[in-house]
């Protein structure tokens, strides 16, 4: 009887095991070079690299590290672009579905994009530009001392610029929220 009960015991513990689902990790995709119309995970632009993206679709996040350089054109990421002490950024013609965050970087162009959550420039050192592009939430502009244009943009929250040096330039945008502070004007 003992050893019976012994066997259930077994075979209920093995098919509990069995049953767990397993956890799914994403993959990391290291780009450095040129990627066409492929599809990863998440891609990460290491240090001191550059990357060309043409079609990628990305399903998660692109990050772009210190003195790395991207060049996306046409690219559907459907997490966030994120860049700390980059070099440069350039996306352009491209749709990201959550938001857009470049700190403490070089120069970013961000041109004819659709961005589902915020565009936000914070400290960085070279010129920003920010044209004709579809923004669900907010475009911020903050401490940044290259200069920074923003021009024709439709934003569905505000637009916000303070302590920039110089003054951010440009105009046209329609926002359905505020224009405050240095962009009240624009």
């Amino acid at each position: 009887m003992h050893s019976s009960i012994k066997m259930v015991i077994a075979v209920g513990v093995a098919a509990s095991v069995l049953a767990v689902p397993s956890v799914a990790h994403a993959e990391e995709r290291t780009c450095r070079g040129t990627l066409g119309a492929v599809t990863v995970d998440n891609l990460r632009v290491p240090d001191n690299a550059t990357c060309t993206l043409q079609g990628t679709r990305v399903k998660g996040t692109i990050k772009v590290e210190s003195n790395a350089q991207l060049t996306a054109t046409s690219v559907n990421v459907v997490g966030n672009v994120q860049g700390e002490n980059f070099r440069a950024v350039k996306l352009t013609r491209s749709t990201v579905g959550g938001s857009v965050q470049l700190v403490q970087g070089g120069t970013a162009t961000i041109q004819g994009n659709k961005i589902e959550g915020t565009l936000l420039f914070d400290d960085n050192g070279g010129r920003i530009v920010a044209g004709n592009n579809t923004i669900d939430s907010d475009l911020q502009a903050f401490q940044n001392t290259g200069g920074v244009q923003v021009k024709s943009n439709r934003i569905d929250g505000n637009l916000q610029c303070k302590e920039n040096r110089p003054a951010p330039t440009g105009g046209a945008n329609i926002v359905q929220g505020n224009k405050e502070d240095q962009c009240s004007r624009l």
